[in-house]
């Protein structure tokens, strides 16, 4: 039986994570959206409209690049790239957020509503909401405002209301909170486009769904490009939408290990870092089960990451699921070492990554030096770097 057959349950649940932590009434809703989504993706009418909007507005299928010089410089095993940062909005996010937005617009919603972390899905959300019509707003961090600001003034430009959010750590998780506040004010009419494969029931389903285009690319184009599979498959994890989008297609290929790279901050020696992953136990989260990084009360604790798109104190439930199950292994890379790759990428290969894919970039080129020249890596490339370049240039005082 294939690993993605009746994941999740008809309960929500990847063996024991995900569900919803809700009361009876917003469960109700979850399960309208569920029934909704399940039915309208059945129809030709969303399949060819979702189709076409890939293609042509967002610029799909996004090419798979060999990173020769990159490989040079890091040794051993053969670097592609999957670009999604090539990807209209420029990362990964425009996948779910097209098929999010056309939903609630199949399903008569008068509002999305939504968090963002680094901004790339706060653009990607307000550029589908502009295209289908839909009034948007979304909740990000002040903290988040202040460090990527060409993405703060990209949703404005686009017509979003951006609500900051003064509360707790101002950043990623009190944006999820501060949004979910008002989505509770009417469930009814407005729609909660989650950022990642997070929250309850169905959303990490759904967003697995949407982003699953990456790997049933990836998988073909890397077969027509070297005929075979490659050896490993990376991706940057924090709520891990990137990452199961590229690991879906792999999973019943027991000879390509996938590995996912978290966030180790400045330190996994102190508490500066988001390595759910690595430190989490089971706890609840935003509506869910999963690994969290949690107090002894069961309250989130504080997280960091220099990419503020990782910068969460939980993490999606199927990949819980797979940890647990050992098919996918995961892996943390610290704040130098994605800056490392974030520079390195850039002057060998003439591509800035987005601060999140840097890890992703880092962990591969760390793994390519023990392995040999035959050997391929496969790096989802989830976003690009334009809105990191100035906190990157400041930060090394370039």
């Amino acid at each position: 039986m294939s690993l993605t057959d009746n994941m999740p349950d008809n309960k929500g649940y990847f063996g024991e994570y995900g569900g919803q932590i809700l009361p009876p009434e917003m469960q109700a809703i979850m399960n309208e959206i569920d029934g909704a989504y399940e039915e309208i993706r059945q129809t030709k009418e969303f399949q060819q409209e979702l189709a076409e909007l890939y293609a042509k507005y967002v610029g799909r299928p996004s090419p798979i690049f060999h990173a020769k010089r990159l490989t040079e410089h890091a040794g051993g095993a053969q670097i592609y790239l999957k670009r999604e940062d090539l990807n209209h909005t420029g990362a990964h996010k425009i996948n779910h957020c097209l098929g999010e937005a056309l939903l609630a617009k199949y399903m008569g919603k008068t509002k999305v509503l939504a968090e963002t972390g680094a901004g790339q899905h706060g653009v990607a959300l307000a550029s589908a909401c502009a295209l289908v019509g839909i009034p948007c707003e979304i909740h990000m961090g002040e903290i988040d405002i202040a460090k990527e600001h060409p993405n703060v003034v990209k949703m404005k430009i686009l017509g979003c209301k951006l609500v900051p959010v003064t509360r707790g750590t101002k950043t990623l998780k009190d944006a999820v909170d501060s949004a979910f506040d008002e989505y509770l004010l009417d469930p009814v009419n407005f729609f909660y486009a989650i950022g990642s494969v997070v929250g309850p029931h169905p959303f990490p389903k759904m967003v697995r769904d949407f982003q699953s285009i990456i790997g049933t690319e990836a998988r073909q184009q890397f077969q027509q490009q070297t005929g075979t599979l490659p050896n490993k498959v990376m991706a940057c994890v924090g709520g891990g939408s990137n990452a199961m989008g590229i690991f879906t297609a792999f999973l019943d290929d027991a000879d390509v290990e996938l590995v996912g790279v978290e966030p180790a901050g400045k330190g996994l020696d102190t508490p500066d870092h988001a390595a759910t992953m690595t430190f989490g136990t089971k706890g609840a989260i935003h509506g869910f089960e999963c690994l969290t990084l949690q107090d002894e009360k069961g309250e989130p604790l504080p997280v960091y990451s220099i990419a503020s798109g990782l910068d969460y104190p939980g993490v999606g439930p199927q990949h819980c699921h797979l940890k647990d199950i050992a098919r996918v292994r995961y892996e943390a890379i610290d704040d130098q070492e994605c800056l490392d790759a974030f520079m390195t990428l850039s002057r060998t290969e003439g591509i800035i990554p987005a601060l999140e894919s840097a890890h992703a970039v880092a962990y591969a080129m760390k793994q390519a030096k023990s392995l040999s020249a035959d050997q391929t890596i496969l790096v989802n490339l989830s976003g690009r770097g334009d809105k990191d370049a100035d906190f990157v240039a400041e930060k090394l005082g370039l």
